[in-house]
């Protein structure tokens, strides 16, 4: 697919609107990002277009679209070498069927003939046979297999490798189009603006789709216009719940080659398939934008964390009390950059549903990939949401031959791992995580204390530094024309909300059954609860309403509002959610206590929140215990209620769309017309005078502190994110050009207008800047005057004077889930540098794309212990040639102020190396497109 790719890409580039006659000429490409944003001249063909517009969408300006299933000769993209010219086509092997004939043939691990295969981590061998399948000597070379086949040796030494996904994974909110092959879902849109009502999933849609109009028939307009192009349009469902209940494939067989599922997603929460035995991780939409346009993923070969379970749950504790204590130990123990395997005879007793919920949580704990092999569990899964049996068999076949399938009822060949943990299940207890970060295990017998005691800590992670004499204060205030109150810690948002838990029928109808035995018993929700149901598919809907418990939880007001992401981004009181976004500003500005919990918790915590949780019709008091389900009773009515036709008729009428989505009137034209108007879509800077040759490195001089930062600075810190405020820069910018508050929408449905989204960069009112002294909000100091301005406002300063502008930070830079917006947004801040203890992965590596220069304090330092106030000059000064630097080397920063001190440079990759001397990684693939078109 890469070379017919390649070939249509120079076919195109033939009539770019710029001259491309001389590699040395040093005059912009003019009209470049013009081209690319509107994806073709008139005469190009659709096909081409599709695949051009892939650039574009590094712009931010596509946002959105789904790729549902389509015949396998669509597939051949980036499972290269599906014709079998792999320079390894002698292990290429026949898989005969049981009854005669054969699946197709597939490169065959066992027939290297290499004992050390035997003890790789299946999921090395996930990335030993994307290898061989795709080395071409060129991309991938022999040297690359060998380096992975040695992964005991090559793994301490950080060797860098190539990765080919068999796809990559979109969703909505990250700005990217589609290109064959991908899987896109639109399903962060909705908004809970209606909840508590029969008609809260209807309305919802509705403003969804008034809101949106504009942007989703720009999609349809594109369903319509490309070839292989199909949308999964909004209200289908959350994308990892749909990448787990149909998109999965577990193992392609495409044109005779059959080969494991892999997967790079826009989302970092795309490790939920990792429960399901497919690889898959996070990337940003940078790093999948050129992934779709052939560069192949580049790594360090990681170490493997093997994590063995043994026993089984206790009755009373859920898959997400289970995923809260991994998550304890996995960051206790340390796994960033890391791959952790889960084995043992534990996994037998743990659902694909479960392991998926583990699996969700890598980016909590640190970890690349939270890894299940898979084995039967998995294969009655498959059967369960909907996969024939011949599709099943053909995956077991597979994986059987190719030994990468886990059977319980044999002797294992024991597998090296790069450490070692363990955990007997019967040892986890009910939990829930906070008040502000989703890795803050709390024990449920130990909440009331771990509140007071966060009520009267400093203010952090753990603290709000509420005085002690203010603690009982309450509030009262009316609601509907009846007098009610609140006080600290009172529970005001409970949503069960998509991502984490919504694929998991067991807490979702052990929440059910926690409403029923509530309304039995005479119980009920306090009015002014905003109360949410917002599962990730449609099948959770019709397994609830077939047990009999959706009907309950309506009761609550647990109406169903919509099918998608929501809270996340919704609208001292508190927050109880099943989704884990519970990062402080997360589910609403003024919400500052919000915990993840189980949905059954969620339910439970809208009740009441203490013991006991209230009085029935009887007078009597309600425990908790009154109203908690068995595990056995869950398990009876999940057997009853969870049929695969559920799933199937689910995703069958996905491609059907639905009638606000179908009524879109939409350009029936190739091109789209785009409007120069627009506050939706807008002409990106990107690529603006760009050079036909790479500038090579470049050194930041005497550059001012835009932000001085400590620990954990969110990606949902960084980018814009949720509701546009109306007093904030994106908001009067918008208002300057019309458009009226109730049309402002949310910062993720506007992210193809890089006015907007520059503003809404570091606005998260729950920012601290230590330049301000402690002070939190979106403001910073800007140096020269002393003037306090918004961070938008000064960093435009800082430019329009000609000075750079780098970031202090502390550990854990950039962990959160809002990734390209987080890089892109400082970059046009005229941020050049980035200086923290500590990144979260996916974040380092997209400020690397787009051109932003990651340092690390060394070992016991920080801007703290070094002394530096943020009001000095910063110069960092790198070697003018590109083949002077070595990744990871050492680089002095010098500042005004005498002061000098040593940075690791957090550039990982030679790869990362090539795309930082272009100055990021979208200069570099548009000079490639350009490079192969005169060749």
């Amino acid at each position: 697919m890469y070379r017919l790719a390649a070939s249509t890409l120079r076919h195109s580039l033939r009539r770019l609107p710029f001259s491309t006659s001389s590699a040395a000429s040093t005059r912009p490409l003019a009209g470049a990002a013009r081209f690319l944003a509107t994806s073709s001249e008139r005469r190009l063909p659709a096909s081409t277009s599709s695949r051009l517009l892939g650039a574009a969408a590094a712009c931010g300006i596509c946002s959105g679209a789904a790729v549902t299933e389509r015949p396998a000769s669509a597939w051949r993209g980036l499972a290269t070498m599906a014709d079998g010219n792999s320079r390894f086509g002698h292990v290429l092997t026949s898989l005969p069927k049981p009854g005669g004939g054969e699946y197709g043939k597939y490169y065959s691990l066992p027939a290297l003939n290499d004992p050390r295969i035997e003890r790789l981590p299946y999921s090395i061998r996930y990335l030993l046979e994307s290898a061989i399948r795709n080395c071409d000597g060129f991309q991938i070379t022999e040297k690359d297999v060998e380096n992975i086949i040695d992964w005991e040796n090559t793994a301490p030494k950080l060797v860098e490798i190539p990765f080919k996904p068999a796809r990559v994974l979109l969703q909505d909110f990250t700005g990217v189009p589609a290109i064959i092959p991908v899987d896109l879902v639109i399903d962060h849109s909705v908004q809970a603006d209606v909840v508590r009502s029969e008609n809260a999933l209807q309305a919802n849609m509705q403003r969804e789709f008034d809101r949106n109009k504009e942007r989703f028939a720009f999609l349809r307009w594109g369903s319509m216009a490309f070839n292989n192009m199909l949308i999964v349009p909004p209200g289908s469902g959350i994308v990892h719940q749909v990448n787990l209940e149909y998109l999965g494939r577990v193992v392609f067989n495409t044109d005779g080659i059959l080969y494991p599922d892999s997967v790079l997603g826009t989302d970092s929460h795309t490790t939920m398939i990792d429960g399901m035995g497919v690889a898959g991780w996070g990337v940003g939409g940078i790093e999948a934008e050129a992934t779709m346009l052939g560069q192949p993923m580049s790594m360090v070969l990681p170490s493997v964390v093997g994590f063995k379970l043994s026993g089984k749950l206790c009755d009373g504790v859920t898959a997400t009390d289970l995923v809260l204590t991994v998550t304890q130990i996995l960051r206790k123990h340390g796994v960033v950059g890391k791959f952790v395997e889960f084995y043992g005879e534990g996994m037998s007793e743990l659902a694909v549903a479960n392991r998926a919920t583990i699996a969700n949580m890598s980016p909590e704990y640190g970890a690349t990939m939270g890894f299940f092999p898979v084995d039967h569990v998995t294969l009655e899964y498959l059967k369960l949401t909907g996969r024939t049996d011949e599709k099943v068999e053909m995956v077991e076949a597979y994986l059987r031959a190719n030994n990468m399938f886990v059977d319980c009822n044999e002797t294992q060949t024991e597998r090296v791992y790069s450490s070692y943990l363990e955990l007997d299940l019967a040892d986890v207890e009910p939990c829930v995580s906070g008040p502000k970060r989703p890795h803050d295990r709390v024990a449920l017998k130990d909440m009331k204390a771990d509140w007071h005691a966060c009520l009267s800590n400093k203010v952090g992670f753990k603290g709000f530094g509420v005085p002690k004499e203010q603690q009982d204060k309450v509030v009262k205030f009316s609601f509907h024309g009846k007098p009610a109150e609140i006080r600290h810690g009172s529970v005001v948002i409970a949503a069960i909300t998509s991502c984490t838990n919504t694929s998991n029928p067991s807490v979702m109808l052990g929440a059910g059954l926690v409403a029923k035995k509530a309304c039995e018993l005479g119980l009920e929700v306090n009015p002014w609860i905003k109360t949410s149901l917002a599962p990730g598919s449609g099948a959770v809907t019709k397994y609830l309403q077939k047990s009999g418990l959706q009907k309950y939880l309506d009761n609550l007001g647990f109406n169903l509002i919509g099918y998608g992401c929501t809270t996340c981004i919704d609208i001292i009181a508190a927050a109880v959610l099943s989704g884990n976004r519970n990062f402080e500003g997360r589910i609403h500005a003024l919400v500052r206590a919000n915990y993840l919990a189980s949905p059954p918790l969620v339910v439970a915590y809208a009740l009441a929140g203490t013991e006991p949780i209230g009085k029935g019709r009887d007078g009597n008091d309600v425990y908790f215990k009154d109203i908690w389900p068995s595990n056995e009773e869950i398990a009876e009515v999940e057997q009853s209620s969870v049929l695969p036709d559920m799933f199937r008729s689910t995703y069958e009428a996905i491609t059907q769309g639905n009638p606000m989505w179908n009524q879109l009137s939409v350009p029936k034209a190739k091109r789209f017309p785009w409007d120069p108007n627009s506050t939706y879509i807008h002409d990106p800077p990107f690529f603006k005078d760009i050079t036909p040759t790479p500038l090579g490195p470049r050194s930041v001089e005497n550059a001012y502190c835009l932000l001085k930062f400590g620990d954990s600075i969110t990606t949902d810190h960084i980018s814009p994110a949720g509701s546009i405020p109306r007093d904030s820069l994106a908001g009067k910018y918008l208002l300057e050009r019309g458009v009226q508050p109730k049309d402002f929408n949310s910062y993720g449905s506007r992210r193809g207008n890089d006015e907007v989204m520059a503003r809404g960069t570091f606005a998260n009112i729950r920012i601290v800047n230590r330049l301000l002294n402690g002070e939190v909000g979106p403001k910073t100091v800007h140096i020269p005057t002393g003037e306090k301005l918004f961070v938008f406002d000064a960093a435009m300063r800082y430019k329009a004077d000609g000075y750079d502008t780098i970031v202090l930070a502390g550990e854990e830079y950039g962990s959160g889930s809002s990734r390209d917006w987080a890089a892109k947004g400082p970059m046009l801040l005229g941020v050049k540098a980035v200086i923290a203890k500590s990144f979260e992965r996916i974040h380092r590596s997209n400020l690397v794309g787009m051109g932003v220069i990651p340092l690390c304090f060394k070992p016991d330092e920080d801007a703290d212990s070094l002394g530096l106030t943020g009001h000095e000059r910063f110069t960092i000064r790198l070697p003018s040639n590109v083949n002077e630097i070595q990744p990871g080397q050492d680089v002095e920063v010098v500042t005004d102020s005498g002061k000098s001190f040593t940075c690791k440079l957090r550039i990982d990759t030679l790869v990362e190396l090539a795309y930082f001397d272009h100055g990021g990684i979208l200069h570099y693939v548009l000079r490639n497109l350009v490079k192969q078109q005169q060749q």
